[in-house]
């Protein structure tokens, strides 16, 4: 395992890792934490300074508090895991009321992930957060694999454009996309989105897998059996997804998809990403978002790279792979 270089003493001089979003959401660095795998970050706070990081993207949100769906709700697998949490929450209430509040205190800019069964759900939950300080942005799940009935607004590019456009109508604040992986065409959707008004998106969420216990013939999670699939088992995968994005929109990309260390971090950045969340790797080890960062900020101070002056983006430009060629944002 290769040292994690430390990190730099808060009086140091170091490289612009600033991302600017759009609409007012700017991170302090690319590396967020991925949405449910931080919970609202209180847990994961005692244990590290979340302050450092670019952003908290906090689990599922959603109308109506929920129970999730009955043990067992994860699977370990070669190379990653499997999850069928079944978006437990305790209801947009409680957070608009409790946890924002909290998150004035704290310098990390908080995202909270808003999901929901029809138009007016998502609504509904932007509405009460609408009212509250302490978020900055939301990021829109329209792509969860794992609850009754499933979301079908992330495989169809016309049901996903009239979500953002009635979200869009309803805030002023920031509208991040989670981008289902699970479809024919990615870039699609992703062009849709863009064009009912979304701010940026985010590439990938979980794929859609399963695991048979071999003793009992029977798939080891509950229900259909299936759960999202993440870990480091799907970064080529999610990588594939982030150029194809990329090259389909001219807003801004957040890549998620088996980030383990900075180095993977960087193949995100280069395949087009403008920031990155890490998520699986934090049930590994809860300070792995730090280590990343930290590994990128080495990189940056190494190469002498910084954000180019005036122009939003992370601290290695992204370059897209040969014969993919961006969006044009002229």
């Amino acid at each position: 395992m290769s040292a994690v270089p430390a990190p730099l003493p808060p009086e140091a001089p170091g490289p612009d890792l600033r991302v600017d979003l759009g609409r007012g959401l700017v991170l302090p660095n690319p590396v967020g934490l991925a949405s449910g795998t931080a919970g609202y970050g209180f847990e994961l706070r005692q244990l590290i300074d979340l302050d450092r990081l670019g952003a908290l993207f906090t689990k599922g949100t959603t109308l109506r508090p929920r129970d999730g769906n009955p043990p067992p709700r994860v699977a370990e697998v070669r190379g990653g895991m499997l999850n069928s949490i079944g978006l437990h929450n305790p209801g947009v209430e409680h957070v608009a009321a409790v946890y924002a509040a909290e998150f004035t205190r704290w310098r990390v800019p908080v995202v909270v992930n808003v999901a929901g069964g029809n138009v007016d759900d998502y609504l509904g939950c932007l509405d009460r957060l609408d009212a509250a300080e302490g978020i900055a942005g939301y990021e829109l799940n329209i792509s969860c694999p794992n609850i009754a009935n499933g979301l079908d607004y992330g495989r169809d590019p016309v049901a996903a454009a009239r979500l953002v456009a009635a979200t869009r109508a309803r805030t002023g604040r920031h509208l991040m996309v989670k981008l289902s992986p699970n479809v024919t065409d990615i870039a699609a959707v992703a062009r849709a989105v863009e064009d009912a008004g979304a701010d940026s998106v985010s590439a990938v969420n979980t794929y859609v897998g399963m695991k048979i216990h071999r003793g009992i013939r029977a798939p080891v999670l509950p229900g259909r059996g299936t759960g999202g699939l993440s870990g480091p088992v799907i970064k080529p995968l999610a990588l594939a997804a982030v150029a194809q994005v990329r090259a389909a929109v001219s807003i801004p990309v957040v890549g998620v998809g088996g980030i383990m260390d900075a180095g993977d971090a960087q193949e995100f950045l280069i395949a087009g990403a403008n920031a990155v969340q890490v998520g699986t790797a934090t049930f590994v080890n809860p300070a792995a978002a730090l280590e990343v960062l930290d590994g990128l900020l080495a990189l940056a101070l190494r190469s002498g790279i910084g954000r180019p002056p005036g122009r939003p983006g992370g601290a290695v430009r992204a370059v897209p792979p040969a014969g993919i060629e961006p969006a044009s944002t002229g």
